[in-house]
């Protein structure tokens, strides 16, 4: 059974962002790859953000478990995504590399 997370009402995918966004934070310090990720993330971020921006518009999708904070046309938590899913994605990446340059 899947907990139900939304007794944090329009916190709910804040808190989940918060949540992925610490395990993508020790991924990156484990492999020291803040600057990749910084990187990664200054070249995706145009695009997603037009990605986001039209997919909320044209109504593909919505989000009833917000803040209802937006920023530029979209709510905060999906410019937070935007940085958590490249910098998950780099640490994942870098520290398999760490890993295995370690002899594991």
């Amino acid at each position: 059974m899947i907990p139900d997370i939304t007794v944090l009402g329009p916190y709910t995918y804040l808190a989940t962002e918060v949540a992925w966004g610490t395990i993508a934070i020790a991924l990156l310090w484990y492999a020291g790859a803040f600057r990749a990720a910084a990187r990664t993330i200054a070249v995706l971020y145009p695009f997603a953000f037009v990605w986001d921006w039209y997919t909320l518009e044209v109504g593909v999708f919505a989000i009833p478990m917000r803040t209802g904070v937006e920023l530029l046309g979209i709510p905060i938590e999906e410019h937070i995504f935007m940085v958590v899913v490249p910098a998950m994605v780099v640490g994942v990446h870098e520290s398999l590399r760490s890993f295995e340059e370690d002899g594991h």
